[in-house]
């Protein structure tokens, strides 16, 4: 049933629409009214339109009730589930997806990246998404200086073309490693390089840099925009047709409003809000390509863009300036700008606080001059000394003032990236952690003139104080653009009421000091419908009207900058959101920082989307290679929420559309270390599963994986025995499908003595009277790889401590986690803490070889025994090897290591402890190495030994660590480019494998045995004769039995 039996079709005012037609304004609110006619009307128009895409495209179609509720929701305040989602993968999808929906009267939502803060990347709309497919760079023509590309395409994809030909692209968000060309041209973005564009370019908007655009509209006019001179215009017009008349029609209307667009559009740098119609100006070249820019998919898809570039700087000098206060520093601006920098940007000391909450380094925040509020100048040119001649001549010149701010300057491109991470910690919220309030957005970009920025501040700190709000300010201070977190209460009926009251009053403010309500993330619903505050009545007709030039059906992208939605509507978590908490009772994990709530933790996704990044460091290793919204963390956030929530996820923990996002979930820690929020997707997943395999059987694979410590237990009886049975082929194969493994991957051999056996049998204890410590024999490096461990002994020793391991033998349970055995992972935790309490309670510390079992001291310990001050107590014993021996670098040997390496850090060494005490280590022992910028090895213990999961964590590799520019992806990886002695030096006994398993790649060397001066060991001498292994074969023919057993076992 066609919606346009609904929906009367025809150029009116959008909010008129909403008032008489109750179908569209069901659609426009969070959730569906109540009634089974609304809800098979509405099922059986999404089915038929599913069906019309499916035949009329190569797309990929999505109706499903996870994948709506995926596309729900933005970087914003707000949530709309959508009819569908297309995921095109030619043009031609995009433009016959237009032509169904329009048949249908199905209103159309274009989405790049999905992080728009005010709201206009979610509708109840078919939402066609080209981040998958559509992401390339068509063309660079170097001499002109324009780059063709399609609406899919990363901004740092672009720039990275664009560099190797001497150009870039000047506008470049906070988001620029993972928001698309189409995201940009929609919001009109700017960045904080626009300031490089005002002095060097075009100018500071995306919409100054668009040449021409290729565009469809609802009703499938496909045409190309740019500017239109005279003879231009005349030619469209002579050719006829749908193009030919709404050129008439813009030139119409641009004669009739010329004169109120001039009067009517603040003169500042940053003018987002309200349609770009001075760019249909005579003077501005009637260019009607930037005329629709930075319209938010209201007006027409664009399809394809030709971009101007400018010129690229690759050396910089960065100053940056302490102040009192953030109004000092606002106030500085304007004198700085005459220097022509190339990038000016504001951070106050409330920033720096939320920052400490978001996992920046220490360190990066050391590097601050003194102060309260901080300015950025940076100044980019050809040569280092170009560019620091003009760092030099703003420092002298603010030094020879009365009142100088503090001030450093940073040349060095590493000390820059710590800095600029600072500034780009500045996401579009924080969520409520350690008693702090939620900072949210709303009035996240209200841009005033330069010279007026102080002024503003200040002002709207008097606001935030009247309303007792707090808020961070930071922002794009060159050009009076102002970014604002607040503490916004968007859950109680008052705090919605107390919003709207303060949204109200900011939008007179920033006005009466002739500013705009947005500089740059648009108007969306979020502001919107406050347009009427900025612009004349005249001009709000015209907003309209132009609209209807375009979209005479209001049917692309509906509700959003005029006739908006009302900015307190379709709250994501407002009054009645109807999110269900389990409660603390009814999770394995506390979530202590988190109000003990699981529901709590899900909303800790802002929707920034860095997790959506495909060019460096960890996170999200899934969506790295699948481009899959749901197999990145904001994905799988928003899916938890939506679980809870309940609407369109309604099976709760036996969600299939939950786990099958959550099944290639590495569990690396990439997110929690790397996410602004710190989302912790691993303990998600582990609490998900463990509540989800109470409605379903568990594979194989867990039981053999998720239980090794047993089974390896079992198998050091006769390691020789199960050695032939896992190494020869035809029992391989039998024992890789009792396992439930993939047949291409290879079973592990068990050593012939493990290094418990070792240590308590070796006839040279070393160092005793010496300090005690303990070395934690995990299960991996035990029973697979006891020669890393005893070379561990051998620099401990050496280093003068009294080496000892527990005397009971006991596991972590690392691998429980990954199949969600979370009763089993806190028995052992207990058994650990019931076995060495004497020690725990002495402070003994305690040093781990396995990064991962480290990480379970260190990270579940806490979350699943936040009341146990031993379990706590335990967590601050805990230390890797380089952590360790970094405190006691005087006690190391004084050697010199003579060789190269290539350091790879461990996931979930470098998501919680980092990798700086391995790295003062080898640097106390003078190693040649370099620290490969590289992420997930795809290893992530078992998960590429599932069958299903081997094109991710094998051949395809997941991650761009050992599985991608390391390792062994395509013979491209770094191993192989390196010299022909290398140590990688990692944690991580089980992932090791992977590489030493690729015999394209010299062999690695692990820390332990990179620090060791043990050269030789006993290992080896202890051996166990034959009878032994053949009387102890019997123990072995029990596994299977015990199988049956350990479901029971492992709840």
């Amino acid at each position: 049933m066609p919606l346009s039996r609904f929906v009367p079709a025809g150029p009116r005012p959008r909010i008129q629409a909403s008032r008489r037609d109750p179908i569209r304004s069901a659609m426009n609110t969070s959730s569906p009214p109540e009634g089974g006619h609304y809800q098979s009307v509405v099922s059986g128009f999404s089915r038929t339109l599913e069906a019309d895409l499916r035949a009329a495209t190569d797309a990929e179609v999505r109706f499903s009730a996870g994948d709506r509720a995926l596309y729900a929701a933005d970087a914003s305040n707000y949530r709309q589930v959508p009819i569908g989602v297309v995921i095109p993968r030619s043009v031609d999808d995009i433009v016959n997806a237009i032509a169904v929906c329009h048949r249908h009267g199905a209103p159309v939502l274009a989405r790049g990246a999905g992080t728009s803060i005010a709201g206009q990347c979610c509708n109840a709309a078919v939402i066609i998404d080209a981040s998958k497919h559509l992401n390339r760079v068509l063309e660079i023509d170097r001499a002109a200086g324009k780059a063709r590309v399609q609406p899919g395409l990363v901004l740092d994809d672009l720039k990275d073309a664009a560099n190797t030909h001497g150009w870039t692209f000047g506008p470049d968000p906070g988001t620029h490693r993972w928001c698309t060309l189409g995201g940009m041209i929609g919001n009109n973005s700017c960045g904080v390089h626009s300031v490089l564009s005002e002095f060097y370019g075009p100018g500071p908007t995306t919409a100054h840099h668009v040449d021409t655009l290729d565009v469809v509209t609802y009703r499938g006019e496909r045409m190309r925009l740019g500017a239109t001179r005279g003879e231009d215009y005349q030619r469209i017009v002579s050719e006829g047709g749908p193009r030919a008349e709404i050129y008439r029609r813009l030139k119409t209307f641009q004669e009739r409003y010329a004169d109120a667009i001039r009067r009517g559009f603040p003169d500042i740098p940053r003018r987002i809000s309200g349609y770009n119609l001075p760019a249909l100006l005579p003077e501005n070249g009637f260019h009607v390509g930037r005329a629709i820019v930075g319209s938010e998919s209201t007006l027409a898809y664009v399809l394809e863009a030709t971009l101007d570039l400018v010129h690229h700087f690759p050396r910089s000098a960065l100053v940056v300036l302490g102040y009192p206060d953030i109004f000092e520093a606002a106030d500085a601006a304007p004198a700085i700008l005459e220097h022509r920098p190339t990038g000016l940007e504001g951070v106050d000391e409330m920033l720096i606080r939320s920052g400490r909450h978001s996992g920046i380094h220490a360190e990066n925040l050391r590097l601050l001059p003194d102060g309260h509020g901080w300015l950025y100048v940076e100044f980019a040119a050809d040569t280092i000394e170009e560019a620091r001649a003009r760092a030099e001549a703003l420092v002298s010149q603010l030094r020879a003032r009365a009142k100088a701010p503090d001030i450093r300057v940073f040349e060095t491109r590493d000390q820059q990236k710590k800095l600029w991470e600072i500034r780009e910690a500045g996401g579009p919220g924080v969520p409520s952690v350690g008693g702090e309030p939620a900072m949210r957005p709303g009035w996240d970009d209200s841009a005033v003139a330069p010279d007026k920025l102080g002024a503003y501040l200040r002002d709207l700190h008097r606001l935030y104080e009247k309303y007792q709000y707090t808020a961070d300010l930071f922002g794009h201070f060159g050009q009076g653009c102002v970014h604002c977190r607040v503490s916004f209460d968007l859950q109680t009926v008052e705090g919605v009421a107390k919003f709207r009251s303060f949204m109200e009053d900011a939008a007179d403010l920033v006005h009466r000091h002739g500013g705009s309500l947005s500089g740059e993330h648009g108007d969306g619903q979020a502001r919107g419908e406050l347009l009427s505050r900025m612009f004349s009545p005249e001009l709000m007709q015209a907003f309209r009207e132009f609209k209807s030039i375009w979209d005479p059906d209001w049917k692309m992208n509906p509700g959003k900058v005029i006739d908006a939605n009302p900015l307190d509507q379709n709250l994501r978590i407002g009054p009645g959101s109807g999110i269900r908490d389990p409660g603390s009772e009814a999770t394995h994990f506390r979530y202590h920082e988190d109000h003990d709530s699981f529901a709590d933790a899900t909303l800790r996704c802002v929707g920034i989307g860095k997790c959506r990044k495909h060019d460096e460091a960890t996170m999200c290793p899934s969506y790295m290679v699948t481009h899959e919204e749901k197999h990145a963390t904001r994905g799988r956030a928003h899916l938890l929420y939506e679980m809870l929530r309940g609407e369109q996820i309604t099976d709760g923990w036996a969600s299939e559309e939950v786990h099958e996002a959550l099944d290639l979930c590495l569990a690396c820690k990439g997110c929690k270390g790397e996410c602004p929020v710190q989302v912790d997707m691993a303990t998600y997943k582990a609490e998900f599963l463990s509540h989800y395999y109470e409605h379903h059987h568990r594979p194989r694979s867990a039981y053999a994986f998720g239980l090794i410590h047993m089974w390896a237990r079992l198998a050091s009886y006769a390691p020789r025995v199960v050695n032939v049975v896992t190494q020869t082929p035809g029992l391989r194969d039998a024992a890789k499908f009792v396992a439930g493994m993939a047949p291409r991957r290879r079973i592990p051999a068990f050593a012939p003595v493990t290094f418990r056996e070792w240590f308590l049998h070796r006839r040279a204890p070393g160092a005793r009277g010496g300090e005690r410590v303990i070395l934690w024999p995990d299960t991996f490096n035990n029973h697979f790889h006891p020669e890393t461990a005893m070379a561990a002994v051998g620099i401990l020793e050496s280093c003068g401590f009294a080496v000892e391991i527990p005397r009971a033998t006991l596991c972590c349970g690392r691998p429980l986690y990954d199949y969600g055995m979370l009763d089993t992972a806190k028995r052992r935790l207990r058994d650990i803490i019931s076995a060495l309490y004497r020690e725990i309670d002495e402070g003994i510390a305690i040093v781990g070889l396995e990064p991962s079992c480290i990480a379970v001291f260190r990270d579940e310990l806490k979350n699943l025994f936040p009341d146990d001050a031993r379990a706590q107590r335990l967590s601050t014993l805990v230390r890797s090897l380089g952590e360790f021996l970094s405190n006691h670098a005087d006690r190391l040997p004084p050697v010199t290591l003579r060789r190269k390496a290539i350091v790879h850090g461990h996931c979930h060494q470098k998501a919680l402890f980092g990798m700086d005490g391995e790295l003062r280590v080898l640097d106390r022992l003078g190693l040649d190495y370099v620290m490969a910028d590289s992420g997930c090895c795809g290893m992530a213990g078992s998960f590429r030994h599932a069958p299903r999961r081997r094109a991710c964590g094998g051949e395809a590799a997941v991650g761009n660590g050992i599985g991608g520019p390391v390792g062994a992806h395509a013979g491209q990886g770094l191993l192989r480019r390196a010299p022909a002695v290398v140590a990688y030096c990692r944690g991580g006994a089980l992932r090791r494998g992977r590489c030493d398993a690729d015999q394209t790649v010299p062999r690695g060397i692990w820390f332990a045995e990179m620090t060791s001066p043990l050269k030789e060991t006993s290992y080896g001498r202890h051996r166990r004769g034959s009878n032994v292994a053949l009387r102890d074969f019997g123990l072995m023919l029990g596994a299977v039995a015990l199988a049956r057993l350990s479901e029971d076992y492992a709840r």
